[in-house]
């Protein structure tokens, strides 16, 4: 993480699954709260978990600057959203490769960002859905028609080969897991590349 922070990154993207919404079972604020002691950046938590709302108060206490909850795994999604913006956190809303964009098109004006899945949640490594590029543009012309201004993540098979193609596709955030973490040639180097790869990318986190 330190690394990471040398290197140029934005933000730390912290995947928090459970078991139950996908297969593995990983950290949750405990951790959190541990990695905010330790650096200064945005930390976003990303819950890949049923019932989110459960957790909003314990993630917030721990540290985390933004919040992103999936489409899929909350039927009341607007309440919770709310929720996490009056706990003092960004809102982020998640969507699965599957799904529509059509699912998330009423709660738009709630979220700070849409993380767009591209690649099936739940375990890293895997490579990029080239189809996904079309949700982007789509998302991203969704936006401008309605005068928002979100932002748009994408978390899945991002590198400088990829990382070209989600930016000209309206992505303004690249989450970066095996590129960086397990590059060859570093954190602080993979990091720069993907900067490089991505100009003029916002953030990266």
């Amino acid at each position: 993480m330190r690394a990471a922070e040398r290197g140029g990154a934005a933000g730390i993207h912290i995947d928090v699954m459970d078991g139950q919404f996908v297969a593995d079972i990983t950290m949750g604020p405990v951790v959190v709260r541990a990695l905010r002691r330790a650096t200064g950046l945005p930390l976003d938590v990303h819950l890949m978990i049923v019932e989110p709302k459960r957790h909003l108060e314990a993630f917030a206490a721990a540290g985390a600057a933004s919040l992103a909850v999936h489409v899929e795994a909350d039927p009341h999604l607007y309440q919770t959203l709310r929720g996490i913006r009056a706990l003092g956190m960004r809102p982020w809303v998640a969507l699965n490769p599957a799904t529509s964009l059509h699912e998330l098109e009423w709660i738009l004006s709630a979220v700070s960002t849409v993380l767009v899945m591209t690649v099936e949640p739940g375990s890293g490594g895997q490579p990029f859905i080239p189809e996904m590029a079309d949700k982007i543009r789509a998302l991203a012309d969704l936006r401008r028609t309605r005068g928002l201004d979100f932002e748009i993540a994408v978390d899945g098979g991002i590198g400088p080969d990829t990382a070209p193609a989600a930016i000209a596709a309206g992505a303004s955030v690249l989450i970066a897991g095996t590129a960086v973490y397990g590059s060859p040639d570093g954190v602080e180097a993979a990091i720069a590349g993907l900067h490089r790869a991505a100009h003029p990318v916002q953030r990266t986190s």
